[in-house]
């Protein structure tokens, strides 16, 4: 006899991500911007744009930004790597993008 909702195991969506960060959209807003190149842009966005990341699920990794994560610390933005979703970071405005990204495990799509 099958199991009921078995069914719901065999649909897929596949996706290209070899990793995804969850970015807390709250914390972002409240910092209103403080990263990328000029220190305008949100987090999700400017790892996005650092990395060359298109959105979506045929990215090479997923950046999204989601509701709030319940830290809210002040000054900067909770962030889960997926990968280690044991350890929380938060990040301030104003941080090495390329440090953050290693620490994450994203790359951008050429070196995957």
């Amino acid at each position: 006899m099958e199991a009921a909702g078995s069914d719901v195991l065999k649909d897929q969506v596949r996706s290209n991500w070899s990793n995804v960060v969850l970015v807390c959209r709250k914390c972002s807003k409240k910092l209103d911007g403080g990263f990328g190149p000029g220190g305008g842009e949100r987090l999700a966005k400017a790892l996005r744009k650092h990395l060359s990341l298109k959105t979506g699920r045929k990215a090479a990794a997923g950046v999204v930004e989601v509701n709030c994560l319940g830290i809210c610390p002040k000054g900067a933005v909770t962030v889960v790597d997926g990968a280690a979703s044991r350890e929380w970071l938060l990040v301030r405005p104003g941080v090495d993008l390329d440090e953050l990204a290693e620490t994450l495990g994203l790359h951008a799509p050429e070196h995957l």
